[in-house]
C-alpha cells in the first residue's frame, strides 16, 4: 500500500518537465521493470541549484520519487543535493513497499547523474561524486537495498 504522500506526489508530481539549455542532465534507467528517470538542473555560479525538473517514464512509484527527489534538492547547493540518497526520498514520501525500493534508488542515481552531467560540463570535479550507472539494475546486484 502507498502512503498518502506517495499518492500526492504521483498524482501532483511537482517539477515535471525538462530546463532549456540545462546545467547538467541525467538519465538513469531500470532494465528489469523498465522505469526511465531524467533529471535537470539548472545550477547558478555560487552552486546552487535554483531550478530542477524531472521526466519519468515508468509506475507510480518511480513519478513520485523523482518528484520528491526534486523538492530534496531544490535550493541546495550541489554538495547538499549529493548526499540526497534513496532512504531520504523514501523516508520524505513515508516509505515505499519493499518491491518499490528501486524507484528510490532510481532517483538518487538521476540526481548523481545529472550532477555528473554538470560537473563534467563545467569542467570541475564534485568531491564524493561517483561516475553514475546507466542502469540501476548493476547496483542492486552489488549492494542490498
Amino acid at each position: 500500500m502507498y502512503s498518502e504522500k506517495v499518492m500526492d506526489h504521483f498524482s501532483n508530481p511537482r517539477n515535471m518537465g525538462t530546463i532549456e539549455n540545462a546545467s547538467g542532465v541525467g538519465t538513469v534507467g531500470n532494465a528489469k521493470c523498465g522505469d526511465i528517470m531524467r533529471m535537470y538542473l539548472d545550477v547558478d555560479d555560487a552552486g546552487i541549484i535554483q531550478d530542477v525538473k524531472f521526466k519519468t517514464f515508468g509506475c507510480g512509484a518511480a513519478v513520485a520519487t523523482s518528484s520528491m527527489a526534486t523538492e530534496l534538492v531544490k535550493g541546495k547547493t550541489v554538495q547538499e543535493a549529493l548526499k540526497v540518497t534513496n532512504k531520504a526520498v523514501m523516508e520524505a514520501l513515508d516509505g515505499l513497499p519493499p518491491v518499490k525500493v528501486h524507484c528510490s534508488l532510481l532517483a538518487e542515481e538521476a540526481i548523481h547523474a545529472a550532477l555528473w552531467d554538470y560537473a563534467k560540463n563545467k569542467g570541475i570535479v564534485i568531491e564524493g561524486l561517483k561516475e553514475p550507472v546507466g542502469d540501476i539494475e548493476e547496483l542492486e546486484e552489488d549492494e542490498e537495498i
